[in-house]
This record gives C-alpha cells, structure tokens and sequence, in this order.
C-alpha cells in the first residue's frame, strides 16, 4: 500500500493501523498525534505515541536506542510508566512508517495513542495475561499435586517407577509455562539481549531455563550428576506469581494514568455528519472540517469546538473544566470538543477542530507531563541498569559457590537470587506516585505539565499571588452605593441600567449586572428600566460616560466625576473606583466598585497559613486597591504598584532569601515571573503565555486547588519515599536470604510480584484525592 494511494474521499470510518504502518504517513491520521514545532528556524515534527509490549525501563532504553541514531531523528524519549513515546523528527529525511518498522524490529509496536487505547486492544491485552495467569495457574496446581509425595515422605518411600512417572507428568505440565505463560519474559529478554543490553526480564528469563533445563536432566537421566531432584513445582509457582503481578500491574498501570487515558479517548470516533439533502451520513471525526453541522446523540463527547442549533442540551463538562455539575445550555451557546452530551441528540455546527480546540491543548499539557521523566525515576533508571550487571555476576558468584558445597542446591540458589533481585519496584516507585496524582488532580480539574514539579511544591514555604484574575474575579462589580436624600437604590439602580445597557464598558456591564440580580434581593426586569425610562439622545463619550435625555430628570449623566459635573471629597480620593450619576437636579447617586474577590480566595489564604506558608501578594494595581484585597484575603506580605520586572526582583529576593517559592498567577505579565518561581499555578483563563510556563493549570478558577495540589504533592513526595524504601528493604532482606540458600525459587517469585505490586498498589492510595 503505497503513500500515494490516499484518495481525496472522506472514508465513512476510522483507519486501521496495519503492520505495514503506511497509514501512518497519511496526513490526516497524522494530525491525531502529531504537531509541527519551530526548533532554531528548522521545521521538525512533533509526535506522541503509544508503544506495545513494554514493561519496564529497559524497554524504555531499547526503544529511545533504535530511535535516536536514524538520520532524521533529533530526539527520542520514552516514558517506562505510560508506554508513551515523544519523537521530534524531520519529515523531510524520514517518515514516520519507517521509524514504526525500526521500532517494530526490536519486537515492539508503536501505536497512534487513541488507537492503543481503544477499548478493543486494552481487552485483547487483557485477555493475552490472563490466558498466561490461567494456564500458569492451572500446571502449578497440578504439578504440586505430583511433587507433594515428596515432601510428606522419607527417602525411598516412594517407589522408583512411580517417583519417575510422577516426575514425567511434571516435566510435560511445565512446558505449557516454559513456551506460553513465560513467553513475554523471554521475549523481552532476547529483544535486550540483541540490542548488548540486560533488561529487567534478563535475569528472570535465565532462572526459568536454567531450572527447566536443570530439572529435565534430572527426568531424563536419574542416575547422572542431577538425577536425586527437580524443581518443577519451584519452576511454575514462581511463573504463576511472576505473572499474577504482572497483571496486576497491568491493572494498576491502567488506574494510574486512566484520567489522561480518559481524556484522550473522550472524542468518538466516529458522528453523522449532515447532507446538504437532509440527510444524515456516519463518518470519521478526522475528516470533518470547519463548518461542518454533526449531530451528537446522547452519552456521546462533542468532536471539536462549535455552536449548538438545535433549542436545549445538557453537557458534562467536569473534566475539561472542573464543573462537577452538568450544565444546560440553549441555541448559540459554545460547546467545548471532549465535553459530553448526557440529554437527547443535538445539532452543533464545527468552528474549530483538531489543534484549535481547547481539548486538544489540554489533552498536549497532560501528554507533557506524563511522557516526562522526573529526576528521581532518572536516578532509579540509572542505578537499574548497572545493578541488573550486579545481579548476574551475584547469580553466578553463588552457583560457583553453592557448586562446592552441595551440587543439587547451586541451581535452585542462583535461581532465587536471579529473580529475586529484579529492580522492578525501584523502577516503578517514583513514575507510579506521580502518575497517580497527575490523574488524581486531573479529575478535580487541575493539569499537571511536569512531573517533576511535584518534588518541588511539596517543599514550597512561600506561595505569591497575582490579584487581578487570580485572587479576584475577571470583571468588575457594584459594591457599593450612595444616594441623593429620597432616591431608592432600585430607582438609582434602574436610571442608571437604562443608560448602561447601550455601553460595552465593564463598569457599565457591572451596572446591568446589578440591576438585574437586584440590589435589594429583588431583579429588574430590562422590560421595566425601559418602561419606567424612555431614553432618547443616547450618547457614549469616549473615556467619560454615557449621556440621554429622560422624562421627568431630563439631562441625565453616568459616568466619571468631572463628566456628571461632582466635586469629589478628598477623603473619596485614591479609593475604589466610582461610577456618579447625577441629572438637572445635580448629583443623584455614586456606584462604589469594586474587583470581585473570588468566593473561596479567603478561605485558600487562611489554609496555606495554616500549613506554615507565608503568603504574599504581587500587584501592579494602585496601592490602595491592592491593600483592600490584602486585607480581605489576608496575605502577610504586600507589594502594590509592581511590574513585571519588579515582580522578577522581589521573587528572586525570596529565593535568594532561601524562600522555595510557588507564584499563582493569571495575567500575560506573568509568564516571566512564573517561569522563575520553583514552581507555578495558573488559571484556566490564563493568558497563553501564564500557561506556557506554569506547572499547574487550574481549570477551574478555584483558589483552593492551589491549596489541594500542595497537599496531594506533599502525600505523593511521601509515597515515593516510602516506595524507594521499600524497594531497598526488600533487596536489603531478600539478597542475603537467596544467597545464603533460605529462599526456594517460587518463594523469590512471589518475592518479587509482591515488591513490584506493593508499590504500585501504594501508589494508587493517591488516586482517592480527598479535600484537605
């Protein structure tokens, strides 16, 4: 199948992706997992993908070895926890069929992510470790039912035939675990093998031959050098727990980073798009375009940003933006791609697609951070590699020992110590926590873009907020009001709405809002400002305010001081911003506004001190707007009037201080500071900019999630430390007792499938994410 052969049609379906991996080339399937990026004024291409059939992070080496030296590549990275592959590579040189063959040659497979992720291939992956878990389980129940004479007998008890007979059956109910259930062992070790490198199933693979073969001489050949015992039962016990941790693993690894899992597979695959005859037609969500009217049926995820057309809809939209509650929404209103439709089937019309869209950007910040390597799982990997080395050498050190003191235990000791030493858990221990929490926090709405500032927050002392858009609201509100003597509020409120409305200035927006909520508790209707005020002469001065003629009050004013004619009192002067209103009569009232706190800043201020954080408040706003807020919220420190390079100076000044800081910021000023603190928030309506170089998104606008992903950093640094120790404990406890002959092989199995789910099972404690 040649990359020539792709036709103009829009096929009805979504592709396949073949062995072949021609598709992969196809432009349009490739929009699904790759970006162009600008590197230096050269064009490279971006892509993220999913590789099959690894396990561990010797997998990882072998896959980033066949990668890097292809001409064409700049850079190749694997992440061991999520089976993600980043490759920046120049299409110019090399495609990317070809890079998927060099992959596939190493006996592993790579994968458009959603494509890996389909329901289909997890239950085919599934399905292929509990066939190895059954029929590993099944022989070892059957061949410990032949080797339990044995161990409730005297030497000799048993008579020779049936002894030999009994050792038969075992040999024959092995093989099914030596060729089927320990197949992934073996072909995992010889893909490292091939490549010069021991991989993590190296030792295991060798243990399980040598036994196999060790106790098949001692079958065949009774009376040579191994005929007095077998190890059989030892040989598919350890298999059987090798592979029951191995699916639960399997299991595990899919919870752990199920959110971005989740996410990714949000957008169906397929929607009926509409016919310019009426009808309806089903085609791939890929080959949509722009424009495009779908028709979204209920319990289905929306394929890309638009407008709804048809009256009503109710969406879920919890994931995407931290709104626990589905929202309803009616003809016009945006719908978010990835959001899902949980009432009757609607029509929206497509006005962005693929990368435009807001879930696509979300979905690229998650995929960031889960094919990051945080500095600690670096470490691990590092010290895997060299001790795998150690593990051999240990293995052969005491087989030659054990070979002097008693032939018929030198196996089974070398055996033990081959498996019993896999550094799966010191590998696994650091990816799996923060992986974890990356989910953990991704379904409370906040996005994690680096692993690695977990380490970092967990040790903040300091955390700086921005005011406006971090700690108060986007737009402006009524806090206030005065009153000419006899003017009701609702009166005041009504005049001044019927002349606002025709404004797009916030304050005059501010005004409408509050006329409509009702000051007193009690809505305006717009019907009645306009009933009650017939407006004439509209007029808006740029930078002073709104004029009109009403009946009964003649020239009427809002606006600014000077421009409704208001000698302002000094004590007025320097505080919040002021809205007057004043007709022939003269002055008739003044609106007090004020930014709107958000509900819960407060409330994350007084939690953050009470967890022994100094807090601080960075403001380029005038100094008495920015006192007010420091003294509702609560902050210890306070610096107004400050721009961006004032704000760099002050950050630098706590750091150089040996204050860690977090800065929480929202504004497109904050991108210089943000990227200087430790570590960095920013609001989901954060300028492009804020996000880039924050570690943390909050897409949910809460204050408070500063505060839960501060306790969730500091729980997952504690998970990791308690995984790395374990991991050194059981190789502490475990190594003397293999070499020192204490430890059988089925006992090193188990051994080893209990480190490994240990600290994936500790790990997943910080999936149930509860409010601090």
């Amino acid at each position: 199948m040649a990359l020539d052969s792709y036709s103009n049609e829009r096929p009805k379906g979504p592709l396949k992706v073949v062995d072949d991996f021609l598709v992969l080339d196809d432009p349009v399937e490739q929009q699904a997992f790759t970006e162009m990026v600008d590197v230096d004024g050269q064009a490279y291409a971006h892509s993220v993908l999913m590789v099959q059939g690894m396990y561990c992070a010797a997998c990882a080496d072998t896959v980033e070895g066949a990668l890097c030296d292809l001409p064409g590549v700049v850079k190749a990275e694997v992440h061991a926890g999520t089976r993600r592959l980043i490759v920046r590579w120049d299409p110019a040189r090399v495609r990317m069929s070809h890079l998927a063959r060099q992959v596939g040659a190493t006996g592993y497979r790579l994968l458009p992510v959603k494509e890996a992720l389909s329901i289909s291939n997890r239950l085919a992956e599934g399905r292929k470790v509990l066939w190895r878990l059954f029929v590993a389980g099944i022989c070892m129940m059957q061949v410990m039912m032949y080797a339990w004479p044995a161990y409730i007998t005297e030497p000799g008890d048993i008579p020779p035939d049936i002894d030999h007979l009994l050792r038969w059956a075992s040999w024959i109910l092995s093989l099914p675990v030596l060729i089927f259930a320990s197949g992934p062992f073996f072909s995992s070790a010889w893909r490292d093998l091939k490549h010069g490198r021991i991989g993590m199933d190296t030792p295991v693979s060798i243990g399980i031959i040598v036994t196999f073969v060790a106790s098949s001489l001692a079958t065949f050949d009774r009376s040579g050098a191994w005929g007095h015992e077998v190890w059989f039962d030892s040989l598919t016990m350890f298999v059987f727990f090798l592979m029951g941790g191995r699916y639960l693993e399997y299991k595990s690894r899919a919870r752990t980073a199920g959110a971005l899992d989740d996410l990714i597979n949000r957008l169906p695959e397929v929607c009926d798009r509409l016919k310019p005859d009426g009808t309806y037609e089903p085609v791939s969500v890929r080959r949509l375009v722009v424009g495009d009217t779908v028709r979204i049926h209920a319990g289905q995820a929306f394929p890309g940003d638009g407008v709804l057309l048809s009256k009503r809809v109710t969406v879920d939209e919890a994931l995407l933006t931290g709104e626990s509650h589905p929202i309803t929404k009616h003809t016009g209103s945006a719908l978010i791609a990835g959001s899902f439709n949980i009432a009757s089937p609607v029509d929206m019309r497509i006005e962005k697609l693929g990368a435009d869209t807001r879930f696509a950007q979300i979905v690229a910040l998650m995929e960031k951070a889960s094919t990051e390597k945080p500095r600690l799982a670096i470490l691990a990997d590092r010290v895997a590699a060299p001790f795998l080395a150690l593990v051999l050498l240990a293995a052969l050190g005491a087989f030659l020992y054990w070979w002097q003191i008693d032939h018929s235990r030198a196996f089974a000791v070398a055996v033990s110590v081959l498996i019993v030493t896999c550094p799966c858990a010191l590998s696994l221990a650091t990816p799996a926590a923060m992986l974890a929490s990356a989910g953990a926090l991704a379904k409370r709405g906040v996005l994690v873009r680096r692993l690695q500032a977990f380490e970092s927050l967990a040790h903040v002392n300091t955390v700086v907020f921005d005011k406006t858009g971090t700690l108060t609201l986007d737009s402006v509100v009524v806090a206030g009001m005065q009153l000419r003597s006899g003017v009701q509020a609702e009166t005041a409120l009504s005049l001044a709405a019927a002349l606002a409305q025709a404004s797009l200035h916030p304050a005059s927006k501010a005004i409408v809002k509050a006329a409509r909520e009702g000051w007193s508790g009690q809505p305006v209707p717009l019907a009645d400002w306009q009933a009650r005020f017939d407006c004439s002469d509209v007029q808006e001065h740029a930078g002073q305010g709104m004029s009109a003629r009403i009946a009964g009050h003649g020239q009427v004013k809002l606006g600014s001081a000077v421009f409704c004619g208001v000698a302002v009192a000094a004590d007025e002067q320097g505080t919040s911003p002021r809205v007057y209103l004043a007709d022939d009569a003269g002055w008739l009232a003044t609106f007090e506004l004020d930014e709107g706190l958000r509900p819960d800043a407060r409330e994350a201020v007084e939690a953050l001190k009470a967890m022994g954080i100094e807090t601080w408040l960075l403001s380029g706003d005038r100094a008495g707007a920015a006192q007010r807020i420091a003294h509702q919220v609560g902050v210890d420190k306070l610096v107004a009037e400050a721009g961006p390079e004032q704000k760099l100076q002050e950050v630098a000044a706590l750091q150089a201080a040996g204050r860690l800081v977090a800065m929480v910021g929202d504004g497109l000023n904050d991108g210089p500071v943000l990227a200087r603190a430790n570590t960095s928030f920013a609001l989901g309506t954060a300028a492009p900019l804020a996000q880039a170089h924050a570690d943390f998104v909050i897409q949910g606008g809460r204050v408070t999630d500063v505060v839960e992903t501060l306790t969730q950093a500091r729980k997952t640094l504690i998970i990791v430390k308690q995984n790395l120790i374990w991991a050194a404990l059981y190789n502490f406890v475990s190594v003397p007792l293999a070499l020192a002959g204490f430890m059988p092989p089925w006992l090193a199995g188990l051994g080893m499938a209990i480190s490994s789910f240990w600290v994936i099972g500790n790990a997943l404690r910080l999936n149930k994410m509860k409010k601090s």
